[in-house]
């Protein structure tokens, strides 16, 4: 197997590429952290952007711009060097007085006026370097904020009466986070309108992205943001869904018990982001991150990395991934190893874990197929579910949102992949289509307009199955809002849909007919169901009925794990807490993505609390033709020099362990590597005759190693 092969090296510029992987950096491009996605998305207008977005230009990515819309490093508008006035009055302003800050001299931002136009100038020295692709991230206001003149001023034009103290009642709380949203709705609208606007001057397409927490986060950390309305907004065309461990591991409560469910909070998060732009057509990245802000521990990192990365490609309709931020602070970074005084640098295992898994994303499939499981059941949510989070009135409490997990966890923990469903979404067709049943509360949020009972009533009257869970007593809603206004008297938002529905609740009835469809009203919120063990039973066998007697839709599938197809990927969880505690036996010949040791399985046992990415030898297409099949690293410029060899340039990060699984007709006589202007070397192989694929190791670099392999 030990022979000399000489080789030519090809260079990786040029190889065409697609705009299916990103991933975000604030520092200029080094051979250490050489992630080989797509694009790189250049964060930030510092002293030294144009340099930084040469510099990845020069290593052939595709060069995109993100900033903070609500946070940045603005010191020059905040402390006079934009337009010669200092702009601390459009910080976000706590009931004491106190500023709310991201950072040194980085508060968060009320996006007024003028702060929009020094956005706008940021916008206009992107487009004039040539970048076509803008992303404003994280429109965030704090629920906690509303205070200051600024604001006090933003109310009086909003609203035409004097501001009112968001702790003072809950109209106040619900008017001021309502207000809060429409703020940055209105930003992302103004900025990107002129960046599309100016980008035409000069005869460029310019395309606008929000990279935003998903609905679920911002209302557990207390956050308001557009959310779902930016999907319908001119001038959007798309968003990254930032979801990671950091937010996936918020605690939540689930059979009494609060603490972090991370697969399952980020299977949920997902979809929310997923609900928001599939109606609309709009573009979805989904995120992940190899670890988080938290300084934690690198096996704490890795475990939950693995679970929002399962939860992420269990959605086969997104086939768009930022597959890391800020790579420098992983390849470079330092964190806790268990039994160790010292942070410690990456370990090459995870590092070369990672790679794979990231790789992979570049060429994994969107697919049409779906986690398995009982289609069509729905859980409605809307913007206003962070309108009342903050503060407390009457004394009643939503811990941990449980208003919304009672409704989705019950559920989710056997085995049913249920769905998001907003209600800023409900006016677009495909948005209810597929829906069976809709499980929705008012406990913990609020219609915005009455147009949403009108389209829930003609889905209902189609066949569509509505259960409503709410006592209907929270403090908000008395808010002075479009139910209790005008013509309207209602005493709260549910009298009006159940009017359109043209039901009369009476106590002691819960099922109820409108049209081909069936309501069921349940006088309990939603939180009752999970704050406290065992209460869910009968909530699960309401939806069994709902689902197969009235829906007609067939059998409730319970169990206790989610699967799915793409492509040559097998992907699974098995999860805890639910109606088995067997693991999960899944069939081989496999390879494990999660070992960086990439090894060849007869069989992938998964336990509960588990996860699997694996390659499924038997999905391979074309047996007959080497190919790379997973690696540590991307390969480009594949050739066949011979009716007997292979050859291509892997790239990736330098000086990190690469492990590839390569298809071969039969066993290779010799593999050499070389980087550009290297006499080959020979390296040494593990062969599986079994499945013809070899285990290829070595180090990466950054500018490429040409592999050859005959046989």
């Amino acid at each position: 197997m030990i022979a000399a092969c000489c080789c030519l090296f090809f260079s990786a510029q040029a190889q065409e590429l697609k705009e299916k992987t990103s991933f975000q950096i604030a520092a200029p491009w080094k051979p250490a952290y050489d992630v080989r996605s797509d694009i790189a998305i250049v964060y930030g207008m510092s002293p030294d952007f144009l340099e930084r977005v040469q510099g990845y230009r020069a290593q052939g990515y595709n060069v995109q711009f993100m900033t903070g819309i609500a946070w940045g490093e603005y010191q020059d508008y905040f402390m006079g060097k934009f337009d010669g006035k200092t702009h601390w009055e459009d910080a976000q302003i706590q009931r004491r007085g106190d500023t709310i800050w991201h950072g040194h001299n980085v508060p968060y931002i009320l996006p007024s006026a003028n702060y929009l136009q020094y956005m706008k100038s940021i916008i206009k020295k992107v487009i004039d370097a040539g970048i076509t692709t803008i992303y404003l991230e994280e429109p965030e206001f704090w629920a906690r904020a509303g205070y200051g003149a600024a604001f006090d001023r933003e109310w009086q034009k909003f609203y035409g009466f004097p501001w009112m103290a968001q702790h003072e009642s809950p109209e106040a709380t619900y008017l001021s986070s309502k207000l809060k949203y429409h703020l940055y709705f209105n930003a992302l609208k103004e900025v990107f309108a002129y960046a599309k606007s100016y980008g035409e001057s000069l005869g460029r397409t310019v395309k606008c992205f929000v990279p935003t927490h998903s609905l679920i986060n911002y209302a557990s950390w207390q956050i308001v943001s557009p959310e779902a309305s930016l999907a319908a907004l001119p001038g959007m065309d798309g968003y990254i869904a930032q979801v990671w461990t950091g937010t996936s591991r918020e605690p939540v409560y689930y059979n009494g018990v609060k603490k972090e469910r991370v697969f399952e909070n980020a299977f949920l998060e997902y979809g929310t982001m997923l609900s928001m732009t599939a109606p609309t057509g709009r573009q979805m990245y989904f995120l992940t991150d190899p670890i988080e802000d938290a300084r934690r521990s690198w096996d704490d990192y890795k475990r939950n990395y693995q679970a929002t990365f399962t939860a992420e490609i269990m959605y086969p309709a997104v086939d768009h991934f930022e597959v890391m931020p800020w790579p420098n602070r992983i390849y470079l970074g330092k964190f806790k190893v268990e039994g160790m005084n010292e942070p410690q640098p990456i370990a090459p295992a995870y590092a070369t874990q990672m790679q794979v898994m990231v790789n992979s994303l570049n060429d994994l499939p969107a697919s049409k197929n779906r986690v398995n499981g009982s289609k069509g059941i729905g859980v409605l949510m809307g913007n206003s579910l962070m309108f009342q989070r903050f503060p407390t009135h009457a004394s009643y409490e939503d811990p941990q949102l449980s208003n919304f997990y009672g409704m989705a966890l019950p559920l989710l923990k056997k085995g049913v992949p249920v769905e998001m469903v907003h209600m800023e979404n409900l006016s677009f067709p495909a948005t209810l289509k597929d829906l069976k049943v809709l499980i929705m509360s008012y406990s913990n949020m609020k219609p915005q307009s009455q147009e949403v009972h009108k389209y829930l009533t003609e889905w209902v009257e189609k066949g569509g199955v509505l259960i409503y869970y709410g006592r209907d007593n929270d403090p908000f809603q008395q808010v002075k809002e479009w139910w209790n206004s005008d013509n309207l008297h209602y005493s709260a938002p549910s009298e009006d849909l159940f009017i359109q529905l043209r039901i009369l609740p009476v106590e002691g009835t819960t099922r109820y007919t409108c049209g081909k469809g069936s309501v069921f009203i349940i006088r309990q919120d939603p939180k009752e169901l999970v704050l406290e063990p065992g209460k869910d039973g009968e909530f699960v066998r309401l939806v069994s009925e709902a689902y197969e007697q009235d829906a007609k839709a067939g059998p409730l599938e319970t169990k206790h794990y989610f699967y799915v197809e793409r492509g040559p990927y097998d992907i699974a969880a098995v999860m805890d807490e639910s109606i088995s505690t067997q693991p999960l036996h899944l069939p081989g010949p496999v390879i494990d993505l999660f070992d960086p040791g990439l090894p060849v399985l007869a069989e992938k046992v998964v336990r509960p609390g588990e996860q699997a990415y694996l390659y499924n030898l038997n999905r391979v297409k074309d047996r007959k033709h080497p190919k790379v099949l997973c690696g540590a690293a991307r390969v480009y410029e594949e050739e066949r020099p011979s009716d007997h060899s292979y050859s291509f340039v892997a790239r990736s990060p330098s000086g990190t362990q690469n492990a590839m699984r390569v298809l071969l007709p039969a066993e290779p006589t010799s593999v050499t590597i070389a980087g550009p202007g290297e006499q080959p070397e020979e390296i040494e192989i593990e062969w599986d005759e079994d499945t013809h694929t070899a285990l290829v190791m070595f180090i990466n670099r950054s500018e490429g190693v040409r592999v050859v392999m005959s046989w």
